[in-house]
């Protein structure tokens, strides 16, 4: 083994910041984010060629590096992802499922809240519902939720991520 613990361990934590850079700049170039996208590009890209020049130079005499640069892609991913959920970045839409009866006094309370609701009519299997569809910025987004679960202890909330094309209440950039 040419390379000492240390070396190991420089190897796999580099690996885990270049894949979370990775993942980070994947979410930034599908939110339109072309200068954070690039920016961030360049430093994965830094990382990436070093730590390649390391694992590849003797990698027949220490195959130790191909299973902690292995390790350390797993770990990446893995820390990437949940980087990516924490990150406020972008748009998403919510939408709620509630009682025709109490949708809306939900929209109504969201909206003092500043937050923008559409309400469409909705048929269940048994009753009318109310579909409350909610565009916001995505650091809004737990705030919003633990309201609506507050005030509607049955609503049913689903989340997605948007990238706004024109237009809304709220949503504009300035």
């Amino acid at each position: 083994m040419d390379l000492d613990y240390f070396g190991y361990l420089i190897i796999l934590l580099a690996k885990v910041v270049e894949v979370s850079l990775a993942t980070i700049r994947t979410v930034f170039i599908s939110k339109g984010e072309k200068i954070y996208a690039s920016l961030i590009g360049f430093v994965e890209v830094l990382i990436w060629l070093k730590v390649v020049s390391v694992v590849i130079i003797g990698i027949s005499e220490d195959p130790y590096k191909m299973v902690v640069y292995a390790i350390g892609f797993a770990i990446g991913n893995y820390f990437g992802l949940i980087l990516e959920t924490k990150l406020p970045i972008g748009l998403i839409t919510i939408q709620v499922i509630v009682e025709e009866t109490v949708g809306p006094e939900l929209a109504e309370h969201l909206r003092k809240q500043k937050v923008a609701v559409t309400i469409l009519k909705g048929e269940g299997r048994d009753t009318s519902k109310n579909i409350l569809i909610l565009h916001l910025k995505r650091k809004m987004k737990d705030k919003v939720i633990h309201d609506i679960r507050e005030k509607v202890e049955k609503a049913l909330i689903t989340v997605s991520d948007v990238r706004l094309v024109h237009g809304g209440y709220g949503l504009l950039r300035k």
